[in-house]
């Protein structure tokens, strides 16, 4: 065994081989190697300083108290709620917008006063007045599967299926009873109907200076099993957990596709039951919106056995939508 040296103070051990070859010791190069762990760190310390960037997003704040509630129990609420309204009378402030980004634009028209009657389990009245004058702007009537509407500053009326078939180019003509059947009540859950609860959270922008609500809530899955096992989702009602009532409804097609969202703000006391005062209707498909503001409700009140039929006047011009 020899010694060699490549600066003062350092030195390396060589062992010789039985075959005459030079051998560097292996504790030496041992010691050696596990310097670079330490290099590694030490480097990865000093390039974050360089490297890292810290951005301010808005704080949120957790709800004081949430409620728990299972599957069974919300299943019952929602059932329970829906069976209690038999019949609504509602005075109504009504805004409607057209378009989004397929058209790339979108129109809001001047907000109508009307009145908006339901009878379960499918019949509908709604009326619309004109801003400032008051007149009537349009009746519409449904029976659940065909309606009617008529427009009298126009002596025109239109009939057709509840359900739109044929996309009309004019927005507006695709208005039909199903945007109001699919968001004014939140049907109870069907004996065939299968469940699922999960779990979500939405954000609650803060006025001014205070901070973001997170407000947790549970998605209340409702489905049916097509052919096979294959399971459809009908609706979502979103529920908060601050008090258990429903703050979003999405219904789906046969396809899986979206085609109402209604939210659920601003809930008050009518006569024992409580109700939005403000609900926001959205057709993606269609890019049709209304926003329905409620001054008045009564529920479960008797109505008119006429309530519910509309004649087309002598003379109005009928145009048939399908």
């Amino acid at each position: 065994m020899r010694y060699i040296s490549r600066s003062p103070g350092e030195r390396f051990c060589i062992l010789r081989g039985s075959a005459g070859v030079d051998i560097l010791e292996p504790t030496l190069l041992m010691r050696r190697f596990s310097a670079l762990p330490v290099l590694v760190l030490g480097l990865t310390v000093s390039m974050t300083g360089c490297i890292k960037t810290t951005r301010l997003v808005q704080k949120t704040q957790a709800p004081d108290k949430v409620q728990v509630a299972s599957a069974t129990e919300l299943d019952k609420q929602i059932s329970e709620r829906d069976a209690a309204m038999k019949t609504l009378n509602a005075t109504v402030q009504v805004t409607f917008s057209t378009g989004g980004s397929k058209e790339g634009k979108v129109t809001t028209y001047t907000s109508f006063k009307g009145f908006i009657t339901v009878a379960k389990p499918h019949n509908l009245r709604v009326i619309m007045q004109l801003p400032v004058v008051g007149s009537t702007a349009g009746i519409m009537v449904s029976d659940g599967n065909t309606f009617r509407l008529t427009i009298p500053p126009y002596s025109k009326a239109y009939e057709g299926t509840n359900q739109v078939t044929k996309p009309s180019a004019n927005t507006l003509e695709n208005l039909r009873p199903s945007v109001f059947f699919d968001s004014l009540l939140i049907p109870g859950v069907g004996p065939d109907d299968l469940v699922e609860l999960t779990e979500s959270a939405r954000i609650i922008p803060g006025e001014k200076h205070k901070p973001s609500i997170e407000e947790p809530d549970y998605d209340f899955n409702i489905m049916k099993v097509k052919s096979g096992n294959v399971l459809q989702r009908e609706r979502v009602i979103h529920v908060s957990r601050i008090d258990l009532m429903p703050i979003q409804q999405d219904v789906y097609d046969d396809g899986g596709r979206i085609v109402t969202t209604t939210t659920y703000d601003n809930y008050k006391d009518f006569g024992g039951q409580k109700f939005p005062t403000l609900i926001n209707i959205h057709r993606p498909l269609q890019e049709l919106s209304l926003k329905v503001e409620i001054s008045k409700l009564t529920f479960n009140e008797t109505l008119d056995e006429d309530v519910f039929e509309l004649k087309i006047p002598p003379g109005y011009k009928v145009q048939k939508l399908e």
